[in-house]
């Protein structure tokens, strides 16, 4: 049996193959095509297990079989294999998402299932990036957000989200401290209303003056981002007029001002 480091055995792990099925699928990379019997002799797997382990493989798309007597085992090439498992993963993660939405979503929305706190803190760079998404999609009048600074890499994120709501008739206003100059900043200013102002004191979202998120920063040495999601009506309320009061004492960006010309 070929030794294979431990990184790459767990990346086959994360696409569904077991010990024996690893074992035996190295093996065959290794040897060639062979038998059954050949193949849990070079594996180590027992030969009880090796028919079952073979059709296993079979079916998830990394070895054939050539019928004979006896039948011969040839390992696919492992572009084609990990192409034909990350489809199925697809699929199968496809599937069982349209099953969860359609049973355990309407349980989520249903009114007076439970009561839930007007304010969740949301910690971690993906969570707060994915409430920040459920925000602009669920969005029906205007978005009021204002960060310091804005990476290109978020930018990109925002940009097709943006161009959505806006197309939609969302009106979008978004203050920043610096002036859009990269040109995925440029696009974005060209989707919205943009304003700068000289000094900012954090960050947040506001959704039709209804539900805030406020953009608190990072903690801890792995720099997590750290935010704070509420639909409390007075906190909203409190955000969307403090975000007035800085919108009227900041500066249209360059791209905007030229456009309302």
């Amino acid at each position: 049996m070929p030794t294979i480091s431990d990184r790459a055995r767990r990346s086959l792990q994360e696409f569904g193959l077991t010990d024996y099925e690893i074992r035996s699928y190295t093996s065959l990379l290794e040897i060639g095509p062979a038998t059954a019997n050949e193949l849990s002799e070079a594996s180590g797997v027992p030969y009880s297990k090796i028919y079952e382990v073979l059709g296993s493989l079979e079916k998830k798309g990394w070895v054939e079989m050539e019928h004979g007597r006896p039948s011969k085992y040839y390992p696919k090439p492992p572009s084609v294999a990990t192409e034909i498992a990350r489809s199925q993963l697809e699929n199968t993660l496809k599937t069982n998402e349209t099953l969860i939405l359609g049973e355990l979503q309407p349980l989520y929305e249903k009114k007076g299932v439970r009561e839930r706190p007007d304010i969740w803190i949301v910690r971690g760079n993906f969570n707060v990036l994915a409430r920040i998404r459920e925000t602009l999609e669920h969005v029906q009048k205007e978005i009021l957000a204002s960060v310091p600074t804005i990476p290109d890499p978020v930018a990109e994120m925002l940009i097709p989200l943006v161009k959505s709501i806006a197309e939609r008739g969302v009106k979008v206003q978004l203050m920043t401290m610096k002036q859009p100059t990269s040109e995925t900043m440029v696009k974005l200013a060209n989707l919205c209303e943009v304003r700068t102002r000289e000094q900012m004191f954090g960050g947040g979202i506001i959704a039709d003056g209804r539900e805030v998120i406020l953009l608190l920063g990072q903690e801890g040495e792995e720099a997590t981002s750290l935010a704070i999601w509420s639909d409390h009506v007075g906190l909203a309320k409190f955000a969307k007029n403090y975000f007035e009061y800085l919108w009227s004492d900041s500066r249209l960006t360059k791209d905007n001002a030229t456009a309302k010309r």
